[in-house]
């Protein structure tokens, strides 16, 4: 459990001057943060923020289910509604990740992909082991037949995941799971969920006006923020080339910001769903 109760007033005074201010709910359980975020859409609201002690019935990326202790983790979904392009929206994933990963750096010192890395599209990796995951589901408006307008996006739940205060994780998940309290140089301190909660809300919002302004993907000079987006030998999981996968050399982003992969097949493949691993 957590050492102290979580400050929410600390969190929204710290984002005073974002787009997120006023909007923030906090529960000390619920079923799915992400879930939450979805009624509110489907009911018409167009922006909040909803954060979790803890989260009966979470979800990742491809429907993986996973349990959280309470105050162990940062659980957090928000709302959005910008008028973007859908092709636009398909780098919310990469986007959040970048603005997830600026906060840890500028909270804990860990270096930006040296230490704190994401792993394409939305898996942040500490040191090497998974410490956080972001889960973007999104829906378009409704265009008209024959419309040569493109569809805009009508909103977007952004979910992310942050492991913080775990200092043990099942067996089968130890050599690939770390938290930030395991890497940081003290780790019989609790670390407190509401600066990084704040930090993140602060540079998710500057992302989404950067993306807002531009209405363009972030394609160019990833590779700062990822090791994993060009010359990272990979094999790519549960993907539309077949249930087997193939391994290959990630090769940069495409125009719409989907990876790269020089398969070792010859084929030059556009990762288009699927998770990577190391070989």
């Amino acid at each position: 459990m957590p050492t102290d109760p979580f400050d929410l007033s600390a969190v929204q005074q710290a984002i005073a001057n974002t787009s997120f201010a006023g909007h923030i709910t906090y529960l000390s359980t619920t079923p799915s943060t992400n879930d939450l975020a979805l009624q509110a859409a489907h009911s018409g609201e167009c922006h909040g923020v909803w954060i979790a002690d803890e989260q009966t019935a979470g979800r990742g990326r491809g429907s993986h289910a996973w349990h959280s202790v309470p105050g162990d983790g940062l659980y957090m979904t928000a709302l959005i509604s910008p008028s973007i392009p859908m092709q636009s929206a398909l780098g919310l994933s990469f986007t959040t990740a970048i603005a997830v990963q600026s906060a840890i750096a500028s909270l804990t010192g860990f270096h930006i992909r040296d230490q704190i890395d994401i792993r394409w599209p939305n898996d942040l990796l500490l040191n090497g082991r998974k410490c956080g995951g972001i889960l973007i589901e999104t829906s378009a408006q409704p265009v008209p037949i024959h419309s040569p307008s493109p569809a805009l996006l009508r909103y977007a739940v952004i979910g992310i995941g942050i492991n913080v205060n775990h200092t043990i994780f099942p067996l089968e998940l130890n050599p690939i799971a770390t938290s930030l309290r395991r890497e940081l140089p003290d780790p019989s301190q609790p670390y407190r969920r509401e600066p990084l909660a704040a930090a993140i809300l602060v540079a998710l919002d500057a992302e989404l006006r950067a993306l807002t302004s531009n209405l363009e993907p972030r394609t160019s000079n990833l590779s700062q923020y990822s090791s994993w987006i060009s010359g990272k030998r990979v094999r790519v999981e549960a993907c539309d080339d077949g249930p087997s996968g193939y391994t290959g050399v990630t090769a940069g982003l495409d125009p719409h910001g989907f990876l790269r992969v020089n398969g070792d097949d010859g084929q030059l493949h556009i990762v288009l769903s699927g998770g990577l691993r190391e070989p």
